[in-house]
């Protein structure tokens, strides 16, 4: 939930009119609120501040400042000149940063001590986070649920249990996704914890708009619901389908009826399928139209004529020699290896006497006469003249 201020380095041309609300942002960024600076303190991103709360003080992390927070209100409906707004009570001290860690470390027991309360009341609700206040006098209970929860009695106990103020808060399956967290198949970050802040209504008529199939696991993000980025292209495929014909799901030839089975918007064909045939046949825009003309005319043409399609892949040359920035190829690589196996091979024989090497090098004739003889009978001595 980051926000750039594009807008800090911008000079004020009035310094009675800067904007005194500033934007907070409580548990990392999950929940956002705007404050009434009415100290005579000036705040940057990042700082550490106590605002007001319910009958206490609460502790928030400065996101936004100066004219960028206007245009954040503008965006949210909230006015400026509100009486009700919050006030900014001070800079955060080491004793409330110490207050603050200590309320945050009761969350987690909080959240499964609420859980195990609510399924023994059988209640139909999940709660999914427990948001306790700096001065830990109020505790804010997210839950989801499908429809309406009597939760009366839940407060009461839960007033009870943990010794404070208890607010309900209903949140939907993408909100608890955004305050979770994670990450998409795509490998980033969600969207909805990143920068999403409203979540427009997606169904499946997106997915076939953009020839996808219809296959809710694929399609579904962590949440359970449809992926919030099946409408982000969607504008793009619509645009690009005004070009194709209408009503031409089915066309006739000599062959049988034609059906359709797919359009691609970028290279403007569609394909098509015979019966008693599995083969698809990509047929251009123009010899659809035409084709359409002909039955609407009582004409059946002889074939579809099926489109080229050219592939848009390069293929990748290996290069055959090294360059200076120290490119090498696979084929070096491999002569390498043979050469490193080579040398292990011959480590690993039983080396020789060198005496004996070079004994079998000065007489290789002694040695064959040795073997031809046989290995019981001895060698025959030189004969010495007197």
């Amino acid at each position: 939930m980051n926000v750039h201020d594009w807008l800090m380095n911008m000079p004020i041309a009035d310094v009675a009119d800067e904007c005194k609300v500033i934007e907070v942002s409580f548990n990392n960024g999950s929940r956002k609120d705007f404050f009434r600076n009415t100290t005579l303190q000036q705040f940057e991103k990042g700082d550490l501040i106590c605002v007001e709360g319910v009958s206490g003080f609460d502790l928030g992390e400065v996101s936004l400042t100066n004219e960028i927070v206007r245009i954040q209100m503008k965006k949210k409906g909230v006015d400026e000149g509100n009486p009700e707004m919050k006030k900014v009570l001070r800079r955060a001290s080491d004793r409330d940063i110490d207050t603050w860690r200590h309320s945050k470390s009761r969350e987690k027991d909080a959240l499964i001590r609420s859980r195990a309360i609510a399924k023994q009341l059988k209640l139909e609700m999940k709660v999914s986070e427990v948001e306790i206040q700096a001065d830990s006098r109020k505790a804010t209970f997210f839950y989801i649920a499908d429809g309406r929860v009597d939760f009366r009695e839940l407060i009461k106990i839960y007033a009870s249990e943990f010794k404070l103020k208890v607010e309900m808060r209903q949140i939907g399956a993408r909100q608890e996704s955004a305050k979770v967290g994670g990450i998409g198949s795509c490998g980033r970050e969600l969207c909805c914890s990143t920068w999403l802040t409203e979540f427009k209504s997606v169904n499946t008529t997106a997915a076939r708009y953009q020839n996808l199939s219809i296959n809710q696991t694929k399609l579904s993000g962590q949440c359970g619901r449809l992926k919030c980025c099946l409408n982000y292209e969607l504008d793009t495929y619509l645009d690009a389908l005004q070009h194709f014909p209408d009503n031409c799901d089915s066309i006739q030839v000599v062959k049988g009826n034609a059906s359709l089975i797919k359009k691609d918007i970028f290279k403007n064909l569609m394909w098509y399928v015979l019966p008693d045939s599995n083969k698809q046949y990509p047929v251009t825009i123009e010899r659809v139209k035409k084709i359409r003309s002909l039955n609407a005319q009582g004409v059946i043409p002889e074939e579809l004529e099926i489109a080229e399609i050219t592939s848009s892949k390069i293929k990748e040359v290996e290069p055959e020699f090294v360059e200076l920035v120290g490119q090498i190829s696979l084929r070096s690589l491999e002569k390498a290896d043979k050469k490193r196996k080579q040398k292990q091979q011959q480590k690993q024989r039983p080396q020789q006497n060198p005496q004996q090497q070079r004994g079998q090098q000065q007489n290789p004739n002694r040695q064959q006469g040795n073997q031809q003889r046989g290995p019981n009978r001895p060698p025959q001595q030189p004969r010495r003249d007197k």
